[in-house]
């Protein structure tokens, strides 16, 4: 299984917003964003990886984004919020241009429906890259069968839910703490006692709830 090994703090600091990789930990001051330089004003939001690593580094983060560059970083962003490699990404695209409707809202929608984004958005997961590893562990069943591919496309009616052999995981009991916390998305809903959750219907714009600016991932591959 193909992941990306970069720190995932330098992959938030490289964005300039928070990409929830790290979990829990990202929601608590903790997170790397949301700390402050010795002079208790620049935050590390604000300083990419390599600031003042050597002469002039600094001043090159500070020169304005072409067209070119600001569509790249909205894709890389998008990329990395969702764990795929830049191959995985593209056949997404494509799919998303197949589809009838905006290409930009089918994108998401493909990556939302994803098995793994499934089981983080319902809380099952403290993060997509957990999400991940408790799928290939073979954890959740769909429908009554184990699927173990994080990369599943979930579709309106698909029911997911712990299987029998791993109800007495230290990971699922965590989870059935953390679901309390969490809000499920108007999509899906969550039977919080058993851990079974149902997709409802395909997510609108409206609902993913990310920052994202998918029409210039439009653009981007458009050129």
């Amino acid at each position: 299984m193909a992941i990306n090994h970069d720190p995932r703090c330098r992959q938030c600091r490289r964005e300039g917003v928070k990409l929830y990789l790290k979990g829990d930990k990202c929601y608590t001051p903790k997170c790397t964003l949301d700390k402050t330089g010795k002079d208790n004003k620049t935050r590390w939001r604000d300083k990419p990886p390599g600031w003042g690593s050597g002469a002039g580094q600094g001043n090159m983060y500070q020169k304005k984004l072409t067209e070119y560059g600001v569509q790249l970083r909205e894709k890389q962003k998008l990329r990395r919020m969702y764990r795929v490699l830049e191959s995985q990404f593209s056949n997404y695209y494509q799919e998303a241009v197949r589809r009838p409707g905006v290409t930009g809202e089918n994108l998401l929608q493909l990556l939302e429906l994803r098995f793994d984004n499934v089981v983080f958005r319902l809380g099952l997961a403290s993060s997509r890259a957990h999400a991940r590893q408790l799928v290939s562990h073979r954890h959740f069943t769909i429908n009554g069968k184990r699927v173990n591919i994080a990369s599943y496309i979930m579709k309106p009616g698909d029911v997911i839910a712990v299987h029998e052999t791993m109800v007495s995981n230290e990971c699922i009991k965590e989870a059935r703490d953390r679901v309390v916390k969490r809000s499920t998305p108007e999509w899906m809903e969550l039977n919080r006692h058993t851990l079974e959750g149902r997709v409802l219907s395909l997510p609108t714009r409206d609902q993913i709830d990310t920052t994202i600016r998918e029409q210039l991932i439009v653009e981007f591959y458009s050129r």
